[in-house]
């Protein structure tokens, strides 16, 4: 039988490769104005307030080291394609990780587990007729490119549920040994609640009654829950010290978190539906094996995807959902990313084509400034004169505001605003002025033609964009009616392509040149 401390063979070796050092973890600093007994950590202050679920309030982020910040994300049960549900709460951490690491100067080594063996995974192949291990590979791959797709930066390291089940039944003797764990006859393994007291419950203040583990007639208790689970006929399996079995999904987490980080951890992201009872066993789990009075520091938890309309979040169970693949056969991932941003990344999230619709546009207006700057950069946008002093005021105005937002939480709805405020203010400047094209009268009718023809485009395009000022639902459901008309829009531009003739929209209007000469601006006249 391994010894408790087995839990973390390799450890060392798998900490220095990822540049953890070997040293002890941070020190801690009590903080008397925390709830729950929260231990304000001793280290590299961020400068970032974030609500951690551990105190139920904003507190200022401090991690153990700019240079190796700790992240644990739960990942994914490798059963099925993932889902815009899943995509919404690894985009939002995602930003939030590019916010950390680019703006606040963190270099984050992110570990995300892989649970590859489940009794979701083991139904599944029985229906397929395949084995759990190539059924979880093919899912697990099929993760990766969804990921990929929306941009979403790879951990540091993955880590499978099966390629550590040694350390995972080494860390539940260190929990049996330590008098918070029992076996059975039938070969199980619980954690005894009990033994926990008043401890338990530090992310839900008084804990709900048994959830996710079936009572069992061989538990003390109803609200045990499993670490070892005794194998079934025909169910993959694992020789341990109890018998032939497999792990217990609470356990999966804590052993792979302790296995890079030991008992020190500085940020535990995962979905809100995870708080409870997932993160609260694995707190459970980490601080009596690690004997430790606070294991993980900040807990964040990201809100459901909603479908609209219905207060229900969008999973597999109630057949509501939308893959990855199949959004991204009608938008890019960039848009899903500025839906996501706009809204907190803790706020539910209602999805519906109108809201997906008005971050396309809004991605739209912002591609169209940058490019309307960089012509007048290039000298070839024709303008009335530019106030730079006052664009350099507003920018530098717009860099404290998103910073400022951005350290509030991540609040990204606040840092869209803030630069969308500035696109604004730079459009009015850069606002092209009619210029008349000289030439005979054939050359001048062609151009009066074309100019017809953009002007009514423009003002099709601007009727199909305009919203006055109706609620949001009201605006998404308008702009949902008359993207037929946007379409139409932009088939009538692509086909005078091919008559030499190029359209650009440029957010209030709409310019146009003949390809192959010189750049000319030309706005319908007024």
């Amino acid at each position: 039988m391994q010894s408790s401390r087995g839990a973390l063979v390799g450890a060392p070796l798998l900490r220095a490769a990822l540049g953890l050092g070997l040293g002890p973890g941070p020190r801690r600093a009590a903080s008397e104005a925390h709830g729950q007994g929260w231990l304000q950590p001793a280290g590299y202050d961020t400068g970032v307030k974030v609500y951690n679920s551990r105190t139920r309030r904003k507190d200022p982020l401090i991690v153990g080291s700019a240079d190796a910040t700790s992240w644990y994300s739960c990942g994914p049960t490798v059963y099925d394609h993932a889902h815009l549900g899943h995509a919404c709460s690894y985009v939002r951490f995602d930003i939030i990780r590019r916010i950390l690491t680019r703006v606040f100067g963190c270099n984050i080594i992110m570990v995300m587990g892989i649970t590859d063996v489940d009794d979701k995974i083991i139904r599944r192949a029985r229906e397929m007729n395949v084995s759990p291990t190539s059924l979880a590979n093919l899912y697990e791959e099929d993760f990766k490119q969804d990921m990929a797709a929306l941009k979403i930066l790879p951990p540091t390291v993955y880590l499978r549920v099966t390629e550590n089940i040694p350390q995972i039944i080494s860390f539940i003797e260190g929990i049996i040994t330590k008098g918070h764990a029992y076996s059975t006859a039938k070969g199980n393994v619980y954690f005894d609640l009990q033994s926990r007291g008043d401890k338990y419950g530090k992310l839900v203040g008084v804990a709900p009654g048994p959830v996710g583990e079936p009572v069992e007639s061989d538990k003390r208790h109803a609200s045990d829950f499993a670490l070892w689970k005794a194998a079934k006929p025909q169910e993959m399996f694992w020789a341990s010290p109890w018998g032939n079995g497999r792990p217990g999904w609470h356990i999966e987490c804590s052993t792979i978190s302790s296995l890079v980080f030991g008992s020190q951890l500085d940020i535990h992201s995962g979905g809100i539906d995870l708080a409870f009872p997932h993160h609260e066993n694995e707190i459970a789990q980490c601080e009596v094996f690690h004997q430790c009075k606070q294991w993980g520091n900040y807990f964040l938890h990201s809100g459901h995807l909603h479908v609209k309309g219905k207060e229900e979040k969008m999973s597999k169970s109630l057949k509501n959902y939308i893959t990855i693949k199949d959004f991204l056969k009608t938008a890019s991932p960039d848009v899903f990313r500025l839906f996501c941003m706009r809204s907190s990344y803790r706020s539910a999230i209602d999805y519906s084509d109108g809201a997906v619709l008005e971050a396309k546009h809004l991605l739209l207006a912002a591609t169209a400034f940058v490019e309307d700057a960089r012509a007048y950069m290039r000298g070839q946008l024709a303008c009335g004169p530019i106030g730079e002093d006052v664009l350099w005021e507003r920018l530098s105005h717009t860099k404290g505001a998103v910073k400022a937002a951005l350290a509030d939480d991540f609040d990204t709805p606040g840092a869209v605003d803030a630069v969308m405020d500035l696109i604004h203010h730079g459009n009015r400047q850069l606002k092209a002025v009619t210029k008349f094209v000289s030439g005979d009268s054939g050359s001048a009718t062609l151009h009066s033609v074309v100019e017809e023809l953009v002007r009514f485009r423009l003002k099709v395009r601007q009727f199909a964009l305009a919203t006055g000022e109706a609620t949001r639902e009201a605006r998404r459901q308008q702009l949902l009616e008359r993207q037929p008309l946007l379409e139409a829009c932009d088939t009538l531009r692509q086909d005078l392509v091919a008559h030499g003739i190029s359209i650009k929209d440029r957010s209030s209007t709409s310019t146009w040149e003949l390809l192959g000469q010189r750049a000319q601006d030309h706005k319908p006249g007024s």
